[in-house]
């Protein structure tokens, strides 16, 4: 990562979350709750997704989902954290493209899954006589073998092309963590190949399966409106409106980081790292409780759950 007169670069600073010494606590403990609650909660996902009542390919999904958000918020918060509490901002060359990577994978399989599940749920609201032919074991492997690829591939490529640039003397990172834009703004040398590639790339990989989404939702609304019954369409709008909130949250802040740098680069470090920290940790955090929680099925199988640990503790 150095040519011509630039110096070789062995280390990056990271701007980190806040400037003010005074509120460095107060963000240690909200990060360590907030990365707490994320881990438990998706934990808990997979413990239901255990429970042999809910061997279906939409709660299949929502598993790898829950491994995809625990990895993702795990690539970035654990050394947010470490800093803080060590009053240090260097991070390893190295290290930094080992967290871009994996940043990028399991952002970009969230994006793949979101999409996913989107395309289950109108199977199973649109063709329900057809939905477990449609979407039989195989098939849901195969999906999921697929998005991990393409993402891998997409990480892949961003990454070899950020170590191919040179850095110079100022090292410092504008984020809390190595991600791809801020990475592009530090370089000496010519980043326009690296800014085609994430326009093309990086608007595939989102606008993609953003128009999945959409196509996805429209005609399950349709669907919806068929329903004789007015509390279960109330029910439906209600499932269907959470899912895309949290959808409209991650997508909306990760277009603005990564497809509108013109408008991203007309604010300040703050609000970059505000906007990061709401696609990296707040929505890992509300996946959890939006896709689960508020499922009848696996609030049953939660309460079957506990049940037989109370059962096995008590004898």
């Amino acid at each position: 990562m150095a040519g011509g007169n630039q110096t070789a670069i062995f280390e990056f600073l990271l701007w980190g979350l806040s400037e003010q010494p005074e509120q460095q606590h107060i963000l240690f403990l909200l990060f360590v709750w907030m990365y707490v609650l994320t881990v438990a909660g998706n934990l808990l996902v997979l413990a239901i997704g255990t429970d042999t009542c809910l061997h279906m390919p939409m709660y299949f999904f929502l598993a790898i989902l829950s491994c995809a958000d625990i990895l993702f918020t795990s690539t970035t918060v654990p050394k947010a954290l470490v800093n803080i509490q060590s009053h240090s901002r260097s991070i390893f060359c190295a290290g930094c493209l080992a967290q871009l990577y994996f940043f990028l994978t399991f952002g970009d399989m969230n994006i793949f899954l979101l999409a996913t599940m989107a395309y289950d749920h109108y199977i199973a609201t649109c063709h329900p006589l057809y939905y477990m032919m449609i979407m039989n074991h195989r098939r849901c492997i195969l999906m999921v073998t697929v998005c991990w690829t393409l993402t891998s591939l997409v990480a892949m490529t961003h990454t070899f092309l950020i170590f191919q640039l040179s850095f110079c003397s100022k090292k410092i990172v504008p984020d809390f963590f190595c991600d791809l834009g801020p990475l592009m703004k530090m370089p000496c040398s010519d980043t326009q190949v690296n800014q085609l590639v994430l326009l093309f790339l990086g608007g595939a990989v989102i606008l993609i399966p953003f128009m999945l989404i959409l196509v996805s939702y429209i005609h399950i609304f349709l669907a919806i409106l068929r329903v004789p019954s007015a509390q279960g369409r109330y029910k439906a709008f209600s499932t269907c409106g959470s899912h895309l909130a949290v959808i409209a949250l991650f997508l909306g802040t990760v277009i603005r980081a990564y497809l509108c740098p013109s408008f991203s680069s007309s604010n300040s470090v703050q609000e970059d790292t505000a906007a990061a920290v709401m696609y990296t940790v707040v929505t890992p955090l509300l996946n959890s409780f939006i896709y689960s929680l508020r499922n009848k099925e696996i609030k049953e199988a939660l309460g079957r759950l506990l049940r037989s640990k109370v059962s096995f503790l008590w004898g």
